[in-house]
């Protein structure tokens, strides 16, 4: 009784607080929760017509066809290496720019640097889709006129299988390097200035403050990210690659996404699109765990 009469007592003291929280809650559980009722139709074979009440209920035949389809093994690999190398070559990007930035001394030149580089995010991929495609124009393009002043033959690399993972991966570096960035920027932002001042007293370099106290001091956000990064690594930039790729790339470009934006509204699988949600959305789940656990077995370090 006393831990639910201080429970009461809190609630009466911030009260104002608890009424804030409210338009938050509704909106959770309106858009994000409710719809969760949606995945019923995984296990059905659902009828537009009928709802979800009247479509039969197949149980795990839907998963069942999914894992028997000549296309999962190609659009898993294709969305595990895809992220792979997002991961790989662009994650350690902002970590670098948000350091050396840290070194720069003049503020007008670090927050110009930082304005410059994060813009692009506020770019829709749209529009970015339509500046690349211009770009890499076989025939117009200055990328091709560069390759042409060298001898070399045009290339069509949004058609090209050999060359189209590398776009995807470039294009969303150049959008998102500046803007993951910050994130990095505001926690070194937030380290002990006194540690670098002591550091300085010792004799120690740059270089040696960098990897004794920056890189250290911001670990635990660089691991938060990376398990975040490793939970989202079946979405592989959905958005971005349905509006590059076409059918000549779907053997290196399509991805669980794109595959459930075709069957499901294009092909008006509604079961089977959802099924294939649900895979995606149970695999990441399971590898945010799975991250969480192997962080804080090699680091110790652990976001909850």
């Amino acid at each position: 009784m006393k831990g639910r009469a201080d429970w009461l007592s809190q609630i009466r003291r911030n009260y104002d607080l608890y009424l804030l929280l409210i338009p938050g809650l509704v909106f959770l559980v309106i858009f994000k929760y409710t719809p969760i009722y949606g995945l019923v139709i995984a296990f059905q074979n659902f009828n537009i017509f009928k709802g979800i009440g009247g479509s039969e209920w197949v149980g795990l035949q839907q998963f069942e066809r999914l894992f028997h389809s000549a296309d999962f093994g190609l659009i898993m690999a294709n969305t595990l290496l895809i992220s792979l190398y997002k991961i790989v070559f662009l994650f350690p990007i902002p970590i670098i720019i948000a350091v050396l930035l840290n070194e720069v001394g003049r503020m007008w030149f670090k927050r110009s640097i930082q304005t410059i580089i994060y813009l692009p995010h506020f770019l829709s991929w749209v529009v970015i889709a339509g500046l690349f495609v211009n770009i890499l124009s076989p025939s117009t393009g200055i990328v091709n006129s560069i390759i042409g002043w060298f001898g070399g033959e045009p290339v069509n690399f949004f058609m090209d299988n050999h060359y189209f993972r590398s776009v995807l991966v470039a294009t969303a570096g150049w959008k998102e390097t500046g803007w993951n960035a910050i994130i990095f920027i505001a926690a070194i932002a937030g380290l002990d200035p006194e540690l670098y001042e002591a550091a300085r007293l010792d004799g120690a370099s740059r270089v040696r403050q960098m990897l004794h106290i920056t890189l250290p001091g911001i670990s635990t956000t660089i691991v938060l990210m990376l398990i975040l990064r490793i939970g989202g690594v079946l979405e592989a930039g959905t958005e971005q690659i349905l509006l590059m790729y076409n059918p000549t790339v779907y053997e290196t470009g399509d991805v669980i996404g794109t595959y459930i934006y075709r069957m499901g509204l294009t092909s008006m699988e509604y079961s089977f699109s959802t099924a294939v949600g649900l895979f995606e959305s149970v695999i990441g789940f399971i590898l945010v765990i799975g991250g969480n656990q192997l962080s804080k077995r090699i680091t110790g370090k652990s976001i909850w």
